[in-house]
């Protein structure tokens, strides 16, 4: 519903307006080439007129005592804490003796804001930008802090890249965005978003910490036509269309801003508020009766219970994992653990909750050592492996307790839901009509080491002297037992063990960049393995969420390790990605090499293989565009692997299932477990044949020398795929000519019929040029010799189109590689 403005409404729009005249932006107070050093007592702020604002350098002290630093922000200088309402550079802290500097002519270009540390090293800047050049700066009493031009205009400003905070006067615009800090202590961004979107909407948002991808909505204002999120001088947040009409109040009936100081913060628990506070001139007397004398007063917050609704299938929810949001009495989300629990970080809740006490052992009959811990009201949504009908709650108990597996059951309404570890959304309230069992281990199940129960009645004197004569000669059989299997052991496990340690030892000396997990660990953040992404013929892939940071990611358990080959292909993966950086190539985050235990910790892409985008017929084609960005990308990552990094490295399986895509569709080559690496100055090598029929190269079956030439002939189907949308083979094409796709497309560019190949693909067909450009350059990567096969280099430039791409000669039948 949309209302028009009043009088009064006008009226307060130009005094939104006010600020950015030119007779508002006379006031400079920093002239060009102006210092201020973090630490310096006496010069480590710029003062607003009024002095009410301050920019300057404000020392964090955080709540582990370690990595305080210095925050370049804009405060409100008069309060006691001298509240953030602004910060430079947020996720990283400044020493002291820091510097910020606006620039004067001859000092890396006028009226530029440098923030420097000690060492000279820049660490944050901001550019006015072209035009009127820059002649000084000024903290407004806004709150602003803006970079001036000779016309008065303001050629940077804070307001335009907001934090975490809004002040009367300033507004958000589409595409922006407030992003919470991650505690009280913490100034990094948080866990929380809010955002004006593109298509009008005013939506809350938790991300996908720390990668900040927006994750789950849990506000939203339902607009369509704002085109602005305007806070007022009035207190009134609102948003407006393009024509001035307010299309919807977030906040009304705050207070004005000449007799109190007012922000709209979205604090680090995710809940937007608007707090008021007595400025002095006025707003002391509270005629309101709503705000404090002292310190900020919320008036307005949303949602109303941040606890029930928030949710999400990704993430943990509004608290950490395994614990639960429950309001405490001022309505504000506080995050807790259930009975038996503890916070992973006493400093950090939302890292969530791990279990206080050993787990249930899946090997031994322990059910009769736990109990289950009621608590009512309480729900953990999702992460249910099994729903059980028609149960009273008795049975619901015992299906728990004897089921290693099961860590909460949550009962309701007749239905029993089995979860298991990381539990996710957890939430109290009274609107939640069932309860959670929370499994526990019974305090007195277990015995401290050497302690036994006393005896009940004392024990016959011969009795006793029989019983030691029978253990005295059980303890010299067992020992003798003990030796001989010791013995036999060793001389099974020493060729077993001889090959390994070597692996071992290898993979360890090569990856002093990367974490080594336990498999503990990584049963823990896959929740017993039990998302599978995928799978292949060297082991599956599950996905997990790294507790100490909430990092999703993509676990890949190798099969058991049989032999020296296996062994190898994990050393080879640890060490060709450990030793690599390049944005078209998956991230190993780590690897775990314990006993037989062979798994790979990669970054999760969450839009899965290029197989799946292509070939899974329940989804759409792919667009064109997007094909072509991820030949590009697949192109560059190659060319790193071949060229430029440290050691040049042979993929050797190039196809669409290694290739995957993150969140922004950019594509990524992973599976580096067949890789050949070249030793300096090498350029081929002498192996067996690796790779996946149907993309290997013909000189695999010729006993030739193998060189990055394989890689590049894989490319060439890879990139037909990419144009055709089809398999490279496909035995249910409808005509004989078509069931091979490198035949077929060699086939339509002699015919001059390529629209064959991209056949009811509207945006292909209107861009044949670059068509039969990826077409020429797929059939010259497909040549039989590989000498007449250019490098992936020169590959990546055709693509481009910077260089000429010449017609291709006919390469043999492909039928021989299939």
């Amino acid at each position: 519903m949309a209302f028009h403005y009043s009088l009064l409404d006008l009226f307060l729009l130009l005094l939104f307006m006010l600020p950015f005249s030119a007779n508002s932006q006379s006031y400079r107070n920093v002239t060009l080439g102006t210092t201020l050093t973090a630490g310096a007592s006496s010069n480590d702020r710029w003062l607003s007129p009024s002095g009410d604002f301050a920019f300057g350098f404000q020392r964090i002290n955080n709540s582990r005592g370690e990595g305080d630093g210095y925050l370049l922000c804009v405060v409100f200088d008069k309060m006691p804490e001298r509240t953030v309402v602004w910060s430079a550079n947020r996720n990283e802290l400044v020493p002291n003796r820091s510097t910020i500097q606006l620039t004067a002519d001859g000092q890396v270009g006028s009226g530029r804001l440098v923030l420097a540390d000690p060492s000279g090293r820049v660490v944050w800047t901001r550019n006015p930008g072209p035009g009127s050049p820059a002649t000084g700066a000024a903290m407004l009493d806004t709150g602003n802090f803006v970079v001036t031009g000779r016309d008065l205009s303001y050629l940077w400003a804070s307001f335009n890249e907001p934090t975490d905070t809004l002040l009367p006067t300033q507004f958000l615009t589409r595409g922006a965005q407030l992003i919470s800090k991650y505690s009280r202590s913490n100034f990094s961004e948080g866990r929380f978003k809010l955002a004006l979107q593109p298509d009008g909407n005013l939506v809350q948002y938790t991300t996908t910490y720390p990668q900040m991808g927006n994750n789950f909505p849990y506000w939203a204002s339902s607009t369509t036509t704002a085109t602005r999120v305007i806070f007022n001088q009035t207190g009134m947040l609102y948003l407006a269309s393009s024509n001035g009409t307010v299309v919807s109040y977030v906040f009304r009936n705050g207070e004005s801003s000449q007799e109190f100081y007012q922000r709209v913060t979205l604090d680090h628990d995710g809940v937007l508020r608007y707090y008021a506070s007595p400025n002095g001139n006025g707003g002391n007397r509270n005629s309101s009766g709503r705000v404090g004398t002292t310190g900020w007063t919320t008036l307005f917050f949303q949602p109303r219970n941040f606890c029930i609704v928030v949710m999400g299938k990704i993430g943990s929810g509004a608290c950490g994992y395994n614990s639960y949001c429950e309001m405490d009495g001022n309505q504000n989300p506080i995050c807790k653990c259930p009975k038996g629990y503890v916070f992973m970080d006493p400093l950090d809740e939302y890292k969530g909750c791990i279990q206080d006490f050993a787990p249930q052992d899946c090997r031994l009959n322990e059910s009769d050592k736990f109990d289950l811990v009621a608590m009512p009201n309480t729900d953990y949504v999702d992460a249910e492996y099994t729903a059980l009908e028609s149960y009273s709650e008795a049975m619901c108990r015992q299906a728990c307790l004897s089921d290693c597996r099961c860590d909460v059951a949550i009962y309701g309404r007749g239905y029993c839901w089995k979860k298991r570890m990381p539990l996710s959304n957890g939430r109290v309230g009274a609107s939640i009509e069932v309860k959670a069992l929370i499994k526990v281990r019974v305090s007195n199940s277990t015995l401290p080491l050497g302690q036994c129960p006393a005896p009940k009645r004392k024990k016959d004197h011969w009795a006793l002297i029989i019983s030691v004569l029978v253990l005295l000669c059980s303890s010299a059989l067992v020992n003798l037992l003990l030796v001989t299997a010791m013995f036999i052991l060793r001389k099974r496990r020493n060729d077993e063990r001889s090959g390994r340690i070597d692996s071992d030892r290898e993979a360890d000396s090569l990856t002093t960049n990367l974490q080594k997990f336990s498999y503990g660990q990584l049963d823990y953040a896959t929740g017993g393995f039990k998302e599978v992404l995928g799978s292949g013929a060297s082991g599956t892939v599950y996905k997990g969420v790294l507790g100490r940071n909430q990092q999703v990611v993509a676990v890949k358990m190798l099969d058991k390790m049989v032999s020296k080959t296996q062994e190898q292909e994990f050393t080879t993966e640890v060490k060709v990605i450990g030793g690599t950086n390049h944005k078209n190539l998956v991230k190993l985050v780590g690897f775990c090499n314990e006993g037989q235990h062979r798994l790979l910790v990669y970054e999760y892409m969450s839009n899965g293989s290029l197989a799946d985008l292509l070939f899974d017929r329940d989804r759409s084609r792919p667009g064109w565009n997007t094909r072509t960005e991820i030949a590009y990308a697949v192109a560059k990552g190659l060319v790193y692997l071949h060229e430029e990094c440290s050691t040049h490295i042979i993929h050797c399986d190039i196809k669409p299932q290694n290739i995957l895509l993150d969140e922004l569709m950019t594509a990524k080559i992973s599976d580096f477990g067949l890789a050949k690496l070249l030793k300096a100055n090498q350029t081929r090598t002498m192996t067996g044949i690796r790779g996946t029929r149907g993309y290997v190269a013909p000189e695999w079956f010729k006993s030739m020398p193998i060189t990055s030439k394989v890689d590049v002939h894989s490319f060439g189907i890879v990139l037909l795929e990419l144009v055709s949308c089809r398999k490279n083979l496909d035995m249910e094409a409808l005509n004989e000519e078509e069931i091979i796709l490198a035949d077929w497309a060699v086939d339509c560019f002699s015919d001059g019929k390529l629209g064959k190949l991209v056949k009811d693909d509207e945006e292909a067909m209107a861009d044949m040029e670059r068509v039969e450009r990826f077409l020429k350059v797929a059939i010259w990567c497909l040549q039989e010799d590989p000498t007449r096969r250019p490098e992936m280099k020169k590959v990546a430039q055709m693509l481009e189109g910077s260089i000429h791409v010449p017609n291709p000669p006919d390469p043999e039948s492909y039928l021989g590689t299939i």
